[in-house]
């Protein structure tokens, strides 16, 4: 479902990302940890095309990152740190202009359904800037279930999350996974990348520095991992 091939970025002189192969097929989820800087968000925007790889390829449910960018995104939901809500939209207005903007019906029950989802029963008539981060960060969860996507690009979506919204949004990873859907995780957090992922990759320097399966994984040997890959690449 996620292919990605030799994936590399520069920005100006500076390579973001170098050389990043993976894959992801359909009814997995890769969980990708890395210190700030290693590339994670960047790997991201790659495969939401929303930058462009200055080498490489990727393919996303078949379709071309460059030439099938339109088909790819349709298939896509990202939630990133940045979750770009209008303030003065309701989470309801929000998930409703999206819609639209998507070209489908705004429809009340499965908008409202998509808010039950992430617990924002009670907020969903609150103007956005009036809510917290996490609640924020709930309603852009909200915005990329009601749009049943194929793919999952989340990056940190569990920060600032509460104990009732991160078992909310484990417990749809593992229903989303179930589906058919496939997902790329970037978390800060080796205890999570345990919890949701079927395989954990590591990214320092631009580069997949280690990788391995769940199964092959406890909590001290995946430290272990992380910090040997890390230490590799400094």
């Amino acid at each position: 479902m996620i292919e990605a091939t030799g994936l590399a970025k520069l920005y100006g002189m500076h390579a973001a990302l170098r050389g990043v192969t993976l894959e992801v097929p359909a009814g997995q989820v890769l969980t990708v940890l890395g210190h700030n800087g290693s590339g994670k968000t960047t790997l991201v925007r790659l495969l939401a095309t929303l930058a462009r790889p200055t080498a490489g390829r990727g393919r996303i449910g078949g379709h071309d990152l460059i030439q099938g960018r339109e088909q790819v995104r349709r298939l896509v939901a990202v939630v990133g740190h940045n979750t770009h809500l209008y303030d003065d939209l309701t989470p309801r207005e929000n998930l409703a202009f999206a819609e639209v903007l998507a070209g489908r019906r705004a429809d009340r029950g499965r908008i409202d359904a998509a808010l039950g989802m992430v617990g924002l029963d009670g907020q969903a008539s609150t103007r956005v800037r009036a809510l917290s981060s996490g609640l924020r960060r709930r309603v852009a969860l909200a915005r990329a279930m009601l749009r049943e996507p194929r793919v999952l690009l989340l990056d940190e979506a569990f920060s600032g999350l509460d104990q009732d919204s991160t078992k909310r949004l484990e417990d749809y990873l593992h229903d989303f996974k179930a589906s058919g859907g496939a997902a790329v995780v970037v978390t800060h957090s080796l205890g999570r990348a345990l919890a949701i992922a079927d395989r954990v990759a590591i990214l320092a320097g631009g580069r997949i520095a280690g990788e391995a399966t769940r199964a092959s994984l406890t909590e001290e040997t995946l430290q272990r991992l992380y910090l040997g890959a890390s230490d590799a690449s400094a």
